[in-house]
C-alpha cells in the first residue's frame, strides 16, 4: 500500500498548516515556540506569515543557497500548495518575509541554537571517543558579508598596503564534536577580534569527559586552565616560542613540564600548570619537512593509560572540524558569495540559522549511521542534503499517520549515500587565481553616474 495524501482543515490558515518535518523531527515546534515567547518576539497580526514559519524559512535559506528568498519560500511550501484546497493560493513574497525576519530578530536564533545544538554522539557512535573521552575541536574562520555601511561599522574590514578589503567580514569561532561534525557552540565578533578571545568564551560549553583539541593559534595558559576548570582535558599544538620548564622524561619519550601564565605577578605567586609534552617528527617528506619538530601539549599525563601514538593520531582528527566548516561554507552557503543580509542583526540571524540547519542535517545523518552501524564520516553530506530537500514536500503531502514510515525511509535513503574509505593523500595549500585583471573597486565607483536615457534613445545615427 502506498502513501496517502493528507487532508487539510479548510478553516486553518496556510502558515498554520505549513510544517517542515525534517527540521521539526530534530527541533520540535514546542521548543521553537517556547524560545520565541522567551525572547518576547511576538506579533499582533499573523496574516500570511507567522514567526514560526519565518524561522523555518531562515533555516531553509541554508538548504537552497542558489535560490532567491522568494523561490526558497516556494520550495519550502511546495508540498502543502499541491494539496491545498485553493489551487491558486499564492505564498507570501520576499518583501513580507524580510519584514517578518527583522521582527523575529537575532536573539531568537541565538537562543534556539544554544538550546538545541549539543553533542549527540553515543557510546555506539563509531570514531567519536578516545580513551572514553568525547573528541571535541576548536577552530575559527571568517565570513564575508554584504558591503553596506551598517555591516562595515559593526564588523569592520581588513586593511592592507593595497587598501581596504572589498567586503566587511565576521570573525567566527566554533566548538565542534569531531565524531559527528555537530557544532555545539559558536560565537561571532568583529573581524579584528582574536580567535583566542572567542575560544575563551566557548569554554563555557565544555563538560567533564571531553578532550578538546586546538591548533597553536589558540594556545594560551588561561585556555588550558579554563578547560581544566570545566573538568575537561586538552590536546593542543605548542607554538615554537613557548618554552615550558621540563620536569622529567617519561618512559615513552614524552615529558612532563610546567607552563606559566604570561603575567609576571601571577608567575611570581607560583601559579603554574603541569602538562605533558609530546615531540615528534614525520618521516614521510610528502607529509611535512622531515626535520621539523612538532610539539603537542596535553593534560593527559599518564603514558601507560594514554598512548603517545594514539594522541598524535587523535590530534590529526582535529581536522574533522575543518571538514564541518567546509560543509557549511561550500555546500550550504556557497562561500564564493557573501551572506544575504544587509543589516548586522540579519547577519547574526543568518549565521545562527546556518548552524542550526547544519545541526539538523548532521543529526539525521547520525541517526542514519547508527541504524546501519557505520561511522558518520562515511556518509555523504551532499547526498544527505539533497535527500532532505526532496523529503520536505513529501512530508507535507503525506497523511499524518504515515509520517513515521516516511521518516524511516528518509534515514534509509541518507544511509545509502556512502563514501569510500578516505585515501592517504595530501594537497598543497595553493590557489589558481591570486588576483583579478579588473581594476579594484574604489569609493568613487559607488556613486557612478547613471544613464538619463534608455539605450534606444541614446543611439544617434550619423
Amino acid at each position: 500500500m502506498g502513501y496517502r495524501l493528507r487532508e487539510i482543515e479548510t478553516e486553518n490558515k496556510f502558515c498554520q498548516e505549513l510544517h517542515v518535518e525534517a527540521i521539526q523531527r530534530v527541533i520540535p515546534v514546542a521548543t521553537i515556540q517556547a524560545v520565541i515567547e522567551k525572547e518576547n518576539a511576538q506579533i499582533s497580526r499573523v496574516r500570511k506569515l507567522n514567526l514560526l514559519v519565518t524561522l523555518l524559512i531562515i533555516l531553509g535559506m541554508h538548504l537552497y543557497p542558489l535560490l532567491s528568498i522568494g523561490l526558497v519560500i516556494q520550495k519550502m511550501a511546495r508540498g502543502l500548495r499541491f494539496i491545498w484546497p485553493n489551487p491558486e493560493y499564492e505564498v507570501v513574497g520576499d518583501s513580507a518575509f524580510s519584514y517578518r525576519r527583522y521582527q523575529l530578530g537575532g536573539r531568537v536564533m541565538a537562543s534556539l541554537f544554544h538550546q538545541v545544538c549539543r553533542p549527540i554522539a553515543t557510546p555506539e557512535t563509531k570514531g567519536a571517543f578516545l580513551f572514553g573521552l568525547r573528541l571535541m575541536a576548536l577552530d575559527g574562520s571568517s565570513e564575508t558579508i554584504p558591503d553596506t555601511p551598517a555591516n562595515a561599522a559593526v564588523f569592520g574590514r581588513h586593511h592592507t598596503d593595497r587598501g581596504a578589503a572589498a567586503y566587511p567580514q565576521v570573525r567566527c569561532v566554533y566548538l565542534a564534536e569531531c565524531g559527528t561534525h555537530v557544532m555545539v557552540d559558536a560565537g561571532f565578533w568583529p573581524i579584528h577580534t582574536s580567535e583566542r578571545v572567542g575560544g575563551h568564551r566557548l569554554l563555557r560549553s565544555l563538560t567533564a569527559g571531553m578532550l578538546v583539541m586546538w591548533d597553536r593559534g589558540f594556545h594560551d595558559y588561561d585556555m588550558i586552565a579554563g578547560v581544566q576548570a570545566q573538568q575537561a582535558q586538552v590536546l593542543g599544538r605548542l607554538p615554537a616560542h613557548v618554552k615550558p620548564r621540563r620536569i622529567r622524561t617519561l618512559a615513552d619519550g614524552s615529558y612532563l613540564a610546567y607552563l606559566y601564565p604570561s603575567d609576571y605577578q601571577r608567575r611570581k605567586q607560583g601559579e603554574r600548570c603541569l602538562v605533558r609534552i609530546i615531540a615528534y617528527k614525520l618521516t614521510d617528506p610528502a607529509l611535512a619537512d622531515v626535520n621539523e619538530v612538532h610539539r603537542l601539549v596535553t593534560t593527559l599525563l599518564d603514558p601507560d593509560r594514554y598512548s603517545l601514538i594514539e594522541l598524535v593520531c587523535a590530534f590529526h582528527e582535529r581536522w574533522e572540524i575543518e571538514i564541518a566548516l567546509d560543509e557549511m561554507a561550500t555546500h550550504q552557503r556557497l562561500s564564493q558569495r557573501t551572506l544575504r543580509s544587509l543589516k548586522p542583526v540579519g547577519v547574526i540571524q543568518e549565521l545562527y540559522g546556518l548552524l542550526i540547519a547544519h545541526f539538523v542535517i548532521r543529526f539525521l545523518m547520525h541517526e542514519a549511521a547508527l541504524r546501519v552501524d557505520i561511522d558518520p564520516d562515511r556518509l555523504s553530506f551532499v547526498h544527505a542534503l539533497e535527500v532532505i530537500k526532496d523529503a520536505i514536500p513529501e512530508f507535507q503531502m503525506v497523511a499524518e499517520d504515515q509520517r513515521e514510515s516516511l521518516y524511516q525511509r528518509l534515514l534509509r535513503d541518507i544511509a545509502r549515500g556512502r563514501l569510500p574509505e578516505r585515501r592517504n593523500r595530501v594537497n598543497p595549500r595553493v590557489v589558481k587565481r591570486k588576483m583579478s585583471s579588473f581594476l579594484k573597486k574604489r569609493p568613487e565607483h559607488c556613486a557612478w553616474p547613471q544613464p538619463q536615457k534608455s539605450f534606444r534613445d541614446a543611439v544617434a545615427v550619423i
